[in-house]
């Protein structure tokens, strides 16, 4: 079965990782598998570094680390089976690099009915499902 589950989370709709989050856990528990939590921070043009606090970087990074340590600390699993990362990116791009990376064997990724902008630029989650050399769950 499943060893390795990520689950990437938008820490802008959490709520929306939270069907994602139960149903990887429900994997992880059957295999004693463990889940990784993934959240990919945007990068910030070069041209707007000038108008923001020295600082800003780190901050966004230790905020986003303790922001997605709270929901890790919510799942279910003993703690040795629950980790959290937080890169910086292009949202598939880097989940998918980590997929990599990380050995993982199934990304369980929380979605919501596409809008119509989805359709015309294409959504994370379909370029994860298309790029993926792993199963990939995709739970509404």
């Amino acid at each position: 079965m499943y060893k390795s589950i990520m689950v990437p989370v938008d820490l802008a709709e959490a709520e929306l990782a939270q069907p994602a989050i139960a149903a990887a856990v429900s994997f992880a528990k059957v295999s004693g598998g463990t889940v990784r939590l993934v959240y990919v921070r945007s990068l910030i043009p070069v041209t707007y570094m000038e108008f923001v606090p020295a600082d800003f970087d780190s901050e966004q990074q230790d905020d986003a680390e303790a922001k997605l340590a709270e929901i890790a600390a919510k799942v279910d699993l003993p703690p040795e089976q629950v980790s959290a990362k937080v890169l910086i990116g292009s949202v598939h791009g880097e989940v998918l690099a980590e997929a990599d990376a990380s050995g993982t064997d199934l990304i369980v990724i929380g979605s919501h009915e596409p809008g119509m902008l989805a359709y015309v630029i294409g959504s994370n989650a379909s370029a994860i499902v298309r790029r993926a050399k792993c199963s990939v769950l995709v739970v509404r």
